[in-house]
């Protein structure tokens, strides 16, 4: 994943390097093959990750010249087939060398002689990994997209068994008000989602083809880079060629995308650990272990190592930008470590998100101990507000009525009690009773914490029949995406089996 040096190879070149009698690789001369810092150069065992992209990117090029004739058929066939071979020894075969691209070629030139060279006509190195880190990590986020799919299934699943199922809701950790285990899950399905279309938007601008940039400045052969792009299941170019050979933002967006994903994966995870502690939710024995000393706990470490992943995703994304802040145009060698944290990062986070669709879908919820917990804290108390404030009542003068009632109202107080406190409550802040707004009956019903939930039935929110139209809208929603990544997979498969027909004509 190095840049020529010179500029782009040609025939010639290629000969010098197959006939150098031993003293150098398909690129380096005996000038530049030796010495204490040939180890730190090299990225060949690193780029193991872009083995496959690579012969396929080689394979498009070979192919492309061939029907531009810049290279004979003949000669196209034999690199293909020795490319076949190389792929079929697999990459620790390959001979020593800088990256994968000069192993790859030395060994296509060992195998059929110094027209083994003419497989980089027209290329640099700078534009060829360019498009292998493009190619393997569209397959990335394609995954990566494919696991927020899964995520959010399991979230509706599970919602829609609990539209009913009453639960305390939570502001700075304190009981704030009731809710229902749909409205929370859902919750995390809008965050979800909008991951998935971060990872498709990254998607659009990754799979773009920068190869034939050569090293920055393009090529005096005829070639035809649309016909690549094609040939690889490209949506398009990267035209300037200098913008394709230097750029790595793509990267950037990628790593963001992954780090902003596992930081929605952390905050499910975080949840679903502290609604363990409290008995709200068990987890999958599945998705859980034990101590190796204290055989009666049940520990939540996959989700512990799912909110690890956040951490080292954010590092990922930090350490990218760093990278990539203070580089001049075009190719710099620094962009040799831009890429490997990026594949591991993607994985990593398309395995947490796998995880945490595992663990929501095998959970179990605790109706009874989220019921008990639901009216906690004297979470109903906003809804007597909102009660008193639609019965007349200034909402400030509401708000402090209920405030001074929370004083006295314990969470054992059954709804008639605590009714009567907030009308002690009003008597004490404005000198009237409560019926001079509203019913008991009604202060009653809004204290309940499933009646106070079955009122908040505006747009989004826990009302059963809000939640309803909700999950309708997010089923469709999901179907809708699912058949986007769908089509962006089934693209790629069909540009992979036109490329290997391509080749079969030649071979």
């Amino acid at each position: 994943m190095t840049d020529d040096d010179p500029d782009t190879a040609t025939d010639a070149d290629a000969e010098a390097s197959a006939t150098a009698g031993g003293s150098g690789t398909a690129v380096r001369r005996a000038r530049f093959s030796g010495g204490p810092a040939r180890a730190f150069l090299s990225s060949l065992a690193a780029d193991e990750a872009i083995f496959e992209a690579d012969l396929a990117v080689d394979r498009a090029h070979v192919v492309m010249l061939a029907e531009r004739g810049i290279v004979d058929d003949a000669v196209a066939g034999e690199i293909l087939a020795a490319l076949a071979d190389v792929e079929a020894d697999g990459h620790g075969a390959l001979p020593d060398g800088e990256d994968v691209h000069e192993a790859i070629e030395t060994a296509v030139i060992d195998r059929i002689g110094p027209d083994g060279g003419r497989m980089h006509t027209a290329r640099s190195r700078n534009d060829e990994v360019a498009t292998c880190v493009r190619y393997r990590l569209r397959g990335d986020l394609l995954a990566a997209a494919e696991a927020t799919l899964t995520l959010r299934e399991a979230l509706v699943d599970v919602a829609s068994e609990h539209a009913e199922t009453v639960m305390p809701g939570y502001t700075h950790l304190q009981p704030a008000q009731p809710t229902t285990v749909a409205h929370y899950l859902l919750s995390y399905e809008g965050g979800i989602a909008r991951d998935t279309a971060r990872l498709l938007d990254a998607y659009g601008r990754v799979n773009r083809s920068p190869l034939g940039a050569a090293a920055f400045a393009g090529t005096p052969f005829d070639i035809d880079r649309d016909r690549t792009a094609e040939l690889l299941g490209f949506d398009g170019t990267v035209r300037n060629s200098m913008d394709a050979a230097s750029a790595r933002d793509f990267l950037a967006e990628a790593s963001t995308a992954c780090a902003t994903l596992a930081t929605t994966l952390s905050g499910v995870a975080e949840d679903l650990i502290v609604f363990s502690n409290k008995g709200f939710v068990e987890l999958a024995d599945a998705y859980a272990s034990t101590s190796s000393i204290m055989p009666q706990k049940k520990n939540p470490d996959t989700l512990e190592l799912t909110r690890g992943v956040a951490g080292d995703a954010i590092g990922e994304a930090t350490g990218t930008l760093s990278l990539l802040k203070g580089l001049p145009r075009a190719y710099n060698r620094d962009l040799q470590r831009a890429h490997a944290g990026v594949f591991e990062i993607a994985d990593d986070v398309r395995e947490a998100t796998e995880i945490a669709a595992g663990a929501v879908a095998t959970a179990d919820w605790n109706e009874a101990a989220l019921a008990d917990a639901a009216g906690d804290g004297f979470s109903t108390a906003t809804g007597v507000a909102d009660l008193l404030a639609m019965g007349g009542m200034p909402f400030r003068t509401a708000h402090e009525i209920v405030a001074t009632a929370a004083e006295r109202v314990g969470d054992d107080d059954a709804p008639a009690a605590a009714a009567a406190k907030v009308d002690e409550a009003a008597r004490t802040v404005t000198g009237e009773a409560l019926s001079a707004y509203v019913s008991r009956g009604e202060v009653e019903t809004v204290l309940d914490p499933e009646r106070s939930v079955a009122s908040r039935d505006s747009a989004g929110g826990p009302a059963p029949d809000a939640v309803a139209r909700d999950l309708e809208e997010r089923r469709a929603a999901l179907d809708a995406d699912g058949t986007a990544v769908a089509a962006r997979g089934e693209t790629l498969a069909d540009a992979a089996t036109a490329l290997d027909a391509e080749v079969t004509e030649y071979v």
